[in-house]
């Protein structure tokens, strides 16, 4: 990858209110984040990449600044039930079943083990399952099948 189309992914990051941008060219990956003025960011974890049919997505409505703030998925009182939340690792399209005609993954009241897969997030037509981190009873589902997320917005409690 050149350094031009690097110096280009720069000024995208920078003009855009993303986090973090990866692009992966043959063998090469090139991976940009932000950190927060005066402090120090800890590098995210890399999440598993999982290969799958790509399809179609639907167009989307665009959230407003506030409803992105919030992640556009609160619920209302913006209170999460008390437990452990799972939360997105990247930008990109929540999905609570592995295709369309399928079940979800994981439903409400439902006892999982941590490493199950709980959803998948479709970010750059690369399809990423979230897993469980610990074992449990998913409390709450807060993220909607299809819908766009963001970085570091609740998904799930566990409890």
């Amino acid at each position: 990858m050149d350094l031009r189309k690097i110096k280009k992914l720069i000024d995208l990051l920078e003009e855009s209110n993303l986090a973090e941008i990866e692009i992966k060219e043959g063998e090469e990956s090139v991976r940009l984040a932000r950190t927060p003025k005066g402090g120090y960011a800890a590098p995210a974890a890399p999440a598993p990449v999982a290969y799958a049919e790509p399809r179609p997505a639907a167009p989307m409505p665009m959230s407003s600044p506030t409803e992105a703030s919030t992640g556009g998925t609160a619920k209302p009182g913006n209170a999460l039930p008390d437990g452990h939340v799972v939360r997105a690792p990247m930008v990109g399209t929540f999905y609570a079943s592995p295709s369309p005609d399928k079940p979800a993954f994981v439903s409400v009241g439902q006892s999982v083990k941590a490493g199950e897969t709980l959803a998948i997030i479709e970010a750059m037509k690369m399809f990423n399952p979230i897993e469980a981190d610990v074992s449990g009873t998913v409390l709450s589902i807060l993220a909607d099948s299809g819908q766009p997320i963001e970085f570091d917005q609740p998904l799930f409690v566990i409890g």
